[in-house]
């Protein structure tokens, strides 16, 4: 969301660009120290806390490559992966986990 104009959306997507800011700004102070500071930005996500969206979520997603929202356990391989040593120079990164949400967006249907 922090590159896409939401309408009446500004301070949503505002704190999701000052995420992806921090994420840049830490990995060049702490980096030298041994710290990695990465982002994960989910797509449409389903889970219990909006098990009621489901017709919402499909149609969000229906156009993107993966063709379905999000699952956390998607979200939660993609963690795994950044914090082990074979993501050891992924820094300062922002890792889009959202199906190809990102990469198509302007082809949704308005």
């Amino acid at each position: 969301m922090a590159r896409t104009g939401v309408p009446f959306g500004a301070v949503y997507t505002a704190s999701k660009a000052a995420t992806e800011q921090f994420t840049r700004t830490w990995a060049a102070e702490y980096g030298r120290s041994g710290v990695r500071v990465n982002t994960v930005a989910p797509g449409a996500t389903s889970t219990p806390g909006n098990a009621g969206a489901e017709e919402a979520l499909a149609a969000m997603t229906a156009t993107t490559p993966a063709g379905r929202p999000v699952r956390p356990v998607d979200i939660a391989t993609a963690v795994r992966w950044v914090v082990t040593d074979e993501a050891a120079f992924v820094q300062g990164a922002l890792l889009d986990v959202d199906g190809g949400l990102s990469a198509t967006r302007y082809l949704q249907p308005a």
